[in-house]
């Protein structure tokens, strides 16, 4: 009998992607499933980036390469993060990672110790307590409400803040919730973070996905003080409908993105290198920003959709999404918890979501709009029915 490592044991398994997989499952088998369980767009990724890709592919970027990423694509990173957000790092603060989670992982390993405490907000995308289990600190989860649109507060993180304290998970626009913080309630969070010596890391994967003129705003781009303790984690899987090609990146101070190369050297190496050099296309060719207003303004409008069926419905309710693709609906009328209601809803009615707890909230349910809107009606005709019959 194999004894596994404690660390193992006090993770949980994704229950994003076990309903995802098991709505595949189903689909395979021929039912017919409406499946809002989706994080990732249903465009695919633009022809100019896969062209670029297929370039390098044919001019021999086969072999290894450096392990923080190729030059021309940490250049690139450097060029946006200036440009885009008002954050001047260089080429030497930039790592590239195996995806926008391998990057916040990399960051736990190489920034908490056993007993450093991380507060993330609640309901949070459901990996990052994990990490923080992983790299053997101690997550403190602070509880918000759909009374401030799911936002800590700076009271609220002050409250939460001990001599342990390292740091702070922001992810702004947010999965599951689809807030999004503005220039002042971040710079609120900032004054306490610079004030108790905090860190901070921006988890910016959504940044491009606004709704109604909504801005995002990194909190490291408000001051110099804030700006010394901001990490920054971001990648093209979102806005670029890359979600399969694994590319994210970290930037932060150099130290710190030294460390988060030395574990990526002892782990998975380099980003695969063809496909970098996709991601360069995703931020040099004008394109991409054609590619990406198209694909909001189809989010626009199925969120219109969503939310207006929503409404509608009795016993469902759910603040209106500034960004990302998703609502978090509040399901305790019902009289279910999370779990509960997504398993009969999938067994009853074909429809598949994600249950809050998964993400700290059992009271409320997600559903992806990154989904056609014939299946978002139908499937929305299906939780009406689910909900007036039983």
């Amino acid at each position: 009998m194999i004894e596994l490592a404690t660390r193992v044991t006090k993770v949980t398994p994704s229950i994003t992607l076990a309903i995802t997989a098991k709505a595949k499952e189903m689909r395979k088998e021929g039912i017919d499933v409406c499946n809002f369980s989706s994080g990732e767009p249903d465009f695919d990724t633009p022809e100019h980036i896969k062209d670029a890709a297929a370039k390098a592919l044919a001019d021999g970027k086969t072999k290894y390469g450096a392990v923080a990423g190729e030059a021309a694509l940490k250049k690139g990173i450097a060029k946006k993060l200036k440009n885009d957000n008002r954050l001047d790092y260089t080429t030497d603060n930039i790592i590239v990672t195996n995806g926008g989670k391998h990057s916040l992982f990399n960051l736990m390993l190489a920034l908490i110790q056993p007993g450093d405490e991380v507060i993330i907000p609640a309901p949070y995308w459901l990996s990052y307590p994990e990490m923080v289990n992983l790299a053997q600190g101690t997550p403190v989860i602070v509880d918000t409400t759909a009374e401030t649109d799911y936002k800590i507060t700076p009271e609220k993180l002050t409250q939460a803040i001990t001599s342990n304290s390292k740091l702070l998970v922001l992810n702004s626009p947010s999965n599951p919730t689809g807030t999004v913080y503005n220039k002042e309630e971040l710079e609120a969070l900032a004054e306490v973070i610079v004030e108790h010596n905090l860190w901070v890391v921006s988890d910016e994967i959504y940044e491009k996905i606004l709704y109604d003129g909504a801005q995002h705003i990194s909190i490291g781009s408000l001051g110099e003080e804030i700006f010394k303790r901001t990490i920054i984690s971001n990648g093209f899987a979102k806005s670029y409908s890359m979600t399969g090609w694994r590319i994210g990146y970290l930037a932060g101070p150099e130290k710190l993105i030294k460390a988060a190369s030395t574990i990526q050297s002892h782990s998975t190496s380099n980003v695969c290198t063809f496909a970098q050099y996709g991601a360069v296309a995703a931020l040099e060719q004008k394109e991409s920003l054609q590619c990406v207003q198209k694909m909001v303004q189809a989010f626009t409008k199925r969120r219109q959709v969503i939310l207006e069926r929503i409404t509608a419905i009795p016993k469902l309710s759910c603040p209106t999404p500034m960004g990302a693709f998703y609502v978090f609906m509040d399901v305790s009328q019902t009289g279910m918890k999370s779990l509960e209601f997504c398993d009969t809803l999938l067994k009853k009615q074909q429809v598949a979501a994600i249950p809050g707890k998964a993400f700290g909230a059992d009271n409320c349910i997600r559903l992806s709009y990154a989904t056609d809107l014939e299946s978002i009606e139908k499937g929305m005709d299906r939780i009406e029915k689910f909900i007036l019959e039983g």
